[in-house]
C-alpha cells in the first residue's frame, strides 16, 4: 500500500495516537511522507510538526478540529488502552503466560480502531472509508478466546476486586481503561461517524481482559480478592 497522506497537517490527527495502520493489515507504515533514508541527507528527522501548537489537530480526512473534540478524546483513550495493555503484557511475559501473543494482536487491532475513529464519515471520501474500514472478525476471535479461558476457570460466584498478582491487576487496569474508551467511542458510532463494529470490539475486549485477568491469577496461583461488605 502506498502512502495516502500527502500533507503534514493530515498526518497529525492519526499519528497523534496511532502512527501506523497496523502491520497485520497494511504490512507497511502509514506514513512515507518523511524520508528516513540516510544516503547523502544525514539530517535527523524531527518528531514534532508544530501544527498543533494553536490547539487544533487534523483528522485523517483533513478536517482541523479542536484537540478537545470528541474524536481526539476517543483517540486518546484508545491510545491509553493500548499502553495499558502493553504494560500488562510485560508483567505477563515475566510469568511466561502463553496468551501474550493475543495481547500483541489486540494492540495491532487497536491501531485499526484508531484509524477508523480518525476518519469521520461526514467528511470522508470513499477512498478514506475503504482504507480504514473495521472488520468484524476480531470480535469473533475475542469471543473464541473468552470461551476457551472460561472453560478452565472456576465459576464466578462473587464480585472480585482487581487483584491476583501483578499480571492480573494490570489486566484489570487495562479493562477499566477499555471501558472508558468504549464510552467515548459510543456517541461517535451512534452519530454514524465510525463503524459500529468498533464499539462492539471494545465492548468485547473489556470482557476478554476481565476473563484473562482471572486466568492469569489462576495460572500464577495468586488469590483473587473477593468483595466483602465492610462491617
Amino acid at each position: 500500500m502506498t502512502s495516502f497522506i500527502t500533507r503534514p497537517a493530515l498526518l497529525r490527527g492519526v499519528v497523534a495516537t496511532c502512527r501506523f495502520i497496523s502491520e497485520h493489515r497494511a504490512k507497511r507504515p502509514l506514513c512515507s511522507v518523511r524520508s528516513y533514508a540516510t544516503g547523502e541527507d544525514n539530517r535527523v528527522p524531527k518528531i514534532y510538526t508544530k501544527t498543533g501548537d494553536k490547539g487544533f489537530s487534523s483528522t485523517f480526512t483533513g478536517e482541523r478540529r479542536p484537540k478537545e473534540d470528541h474524536i481526539f478524546e476517543a483517540l486518546g483513550n484508545t491510545d491509553e488502552l493500548s499502553s495499558a495493555i502493553g504494560l500488562a503484557r510485560e508483567f505477563c511475559l515475566d510469568k511466561d503466560h502463553t496468551f501474550t501473543y493475543q495481547l500483541d494482536k489486540i494492540q495491532c487491532i487497536l491501531q485499526d480502531v484508531g484509524s477508523n475513529i480518525a476518519t469521520p464519515r461526514s467528511s470522508a471520501r470513499e477512498s478514506h472509508i475503504k482504507k480504514t474500514k473495521f472488520a468484524a472478525q476480531p470480535i469473533v476471535e475475542l469471543e473464541t478466546w473468552i470461551d476457551k479461558f472460561t472453560e478452565e476457570l472456576p465459576p464466578l460466584t462473587s464480585f472480585i476486586l482487581p487483584s491476583g498478582g501483578k499480571s492480573s491487576a494490570a489486566l484489570h487496569l487495562a479493562r477499566t481503561v477499555c471501558r472508558r474508551a468504549e464510552r467515548s467511542v459510543a456517541p461517535i458510532v451512534r452519530s454514524g461517524e465510525a463503524d459500529p463494529d468498533v464499539a462492539k470490539f471494545l465492548n468485547r475486549l473489556s470482557d476478554y481482559l476481565f476473563t484473562v485477568a482471572r486466568y492469569a491469577a489462576m495460572k500464577e496461583g495468586s488469590e483473587e480478592k473477593i468483595y466483602k461488605r465492610p462491617e
